[in-house]
Protein backbone atom coordinates (compact mmCIF):
# COMPACT_ATOMS: atom_id res chain seq x y z
CA UNK A 1 0.00 0.00 0.00
CA UNK A 2 1.02 3.52 -0.74
CA UNK A 3 1.52 5.95 1.97
CA UNK A 4 0.27 9.35 1.04
CA UNK A 5 2.91 10.99 2.52
CA UNK A 6 5.52 9.66 0.21
CA UNK A 7 5.76 9.39 -3.32
CA UNK A 8 8.09 7.53 -5.11
CA UNK A 9 7.53 7.88 -9.23
CA UNK A 10 9.99 5.01 -11.49
CA UNK A 11 11.21 6.91 -14.87
CA UNK A 12 13.08 4.60 -17.07
CA UNK A 13 15.71 6.92 -18.60
CA UNK A 14 18.04 7.08 -21.27
CA UNK A 15 21.63 5.67 -21.01
CA UNK A 16 20.72 1.99 -19.51
CA UNK A 17 19.29 4.26 -16.29
CA UNK A 18 16.45 4.40 -14.37
CA UNK A 19 15.63 7.35 -12.26
CA UNK A 20 13.14 7.04 -9.07
CA UNK A 21 11.93 10.49 -7.81
CA UNK A 22 10.94 10.47 -4.02
CA UNK A 23 8.98 13.42 -2.72
CA UNK A 24 7.51 13.58 0.49
CA UNK A 25 8.57 12.41 3.72
CA UNK A 26 11.08 9.42 4.13
CA UNK A 27 10.91 7.94 7.21
CA UNK A 28 10.33 4.43 9.34
CA UNK A 29 6.26 4.20 8.38
CA UNK A 30 7.24 5.44 4.20
CA UNK A 31 11.02 3.62 3.42
CA UNK A 32 9.10 0.08 3.14
CA UNK A 33 7.63 1.75 0.19
CA UNK A 34 10.60 3.22 -1.23
CA UNK A 35 12.41 -0.10 -1.04
CA UNK A 36 9.58 -1.79 -2.47
CA UNK A 37 10.18 0.80 -5.22
CA UNK A 38 14.00 0.11 -5.26
CA UNK A 39 13.73 -3.86 -5.09
CA UNK A 40 11.85 -3.32 -8.94
CA UNK A 41 14.47 -1.36 -10.49
CA UNK A 42 16.91 -3.64 -12.68
CA UNK A 43 20.50 -3.14 -11.74
CA UNK A 44 23.50 -4.46 -13.83
CA UNK A 45 26.91 -3.74 -15.52
CA UNK A 46 25.01 -1.67 -18.10
CA UNK A 47 22.56 -0.16 -16.01
CA UNK A 48 22.20 2.20 -13.27
CA UNK A 49 20.06 3.86 -10.95
CA UNK A 50 19.28 7.58 -10.01
CA UNK A 51 17.54 8.68 -6.77
CA UNK A 52 16.38 11.96 -7.11
CA UNK A 53 15.26 13.87 -4.05
CA UNK A 54 14.91 17.66 -4.95
CA UNK A 55 11.14 17.33 -3.82
CA UNK A 56 12.05 15.15 -0.41
CA UNK A 57 10.90 17.37 2.51
CA UNK A 58 12.11 14.52 5.10
CA UNK A 59 14.66 11.90 5.66
CA UNK A 60 14.89 9.81 8.86
CA UNK A 61 17.53 7.26 9.33
CA UNK A 62 15.67 4.77 7.93
CA UNK A 63 15.54 6.69 4.99
CA UNK A 64 19.04 6.99 4.43
CA UNK A 65 20.06 3.47 5.38
CA UNK A 66 17.04 2.47 2.80
CA UNK A 67 19.48 4.65 0.30
CA UNK A 68 22.72 2.70 1.07
CA UNK A 69 21.49 -0.72 0.58
CA UNK A 70 20.27 0.62 -2.88
CA UNK A 71 23.83 2.00 -3.43
CA UNK A 72 25.17 -1.47 -2.07
CA UNK A 73 23.26 -3.28 -4.11
CA UNK A 74 23.92 -1.39 -7.69
CA UNK A 75 27.91 -1.95 -6.31
CA UNK A 76 27.24 -5.31 -6.19
CA UNK A 77 25.36 -6.13 -9.28
CA UNK A 78 28.06 -4.03 -11.14
CA UNK A 79 25.76 -0.77 -11.85
CA UNK A 80 25.54 3.02 -10.97
CA UNK A 81 23.77 4.61 -8.39
CA UNK A 82 23.71 8.38 -7.71
CA UNK A 83 21.38 10.89 -5.91
CA UNK A 84 20.42 14.14 -7.85
CA UNK A 85 18.83 16.89 -6.74
CA UNK A 86 19.42 16.98 -2.92
CA UNK A 87 18.71 19.62 -0.75
CA UNK A 88 21.10 21.59 0.86
CA UNK A 89 19.27 20.36 4.64
CA UNK A 90 19.69 16.59 3.34
CA UNK A 91 23.36 17.16 1.60
CA UNK A 92 24.60 18.79 5.34
CA UNK A 93 23.03 15.60 6.90
CA UNK A 94 25.25 13.35 4.11
CA UNK A 95 28.22 15.65 5.13
CA UNK A 96 28.01 14.86 8.94
CA UNK A 97 27.47 11.39 8.78
CA UNK A 98 30.11 11.07 5.93
CA UNK A 99 27.94 9.58 3.37
CA UNK A 100 28.89 12.50 1.26
CA UNK A 101 32.12 10.61 0.38
CA UNK A 102 30.10 7.10 -0.61
CA UNK A 103 27.66 8.54 -2.64
CA UNK A 104 27.32 10.35 -6.17
CA UNK A 105 26.19 13.72 -6.48
CA UNK A 106 24.12 15.46 -9.09
CA UNK A 107 22.49 18.58 -9.23
CA UNK A 108 19.81 17.62 -11.77
CA UNK A 109 18.76 14.37 -13.03
CA UNK A 110 19.90 15.35 -16.30
CA UNK A 111 23.27 16.30 -15.46
CA UNK A 112 23.39 12.34 -13.80
CA UNK A 113 22.38 11.00 -17.00
CA UNK A 114 24.86 13.44 -19.33
CA UNK A 115 27.75 11.79 -16.70
CA UNK A 116 26.74 8.75 -17.84
CA UNK A 117 26.50 9.67 -21.17
CA UNK A 118 30.29 10.64 -20.77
Amino acid sequence: MNDPALSVEPDRSCAGLTVLRVGGELDLDTTPQLLEALDEVPLGADEGLVVELARLAYCDSTGITALITAHQRAQAAGGSFSLAGVTPDLMRVFHIVGLDQLFTFHPTVDEAVQSRQA
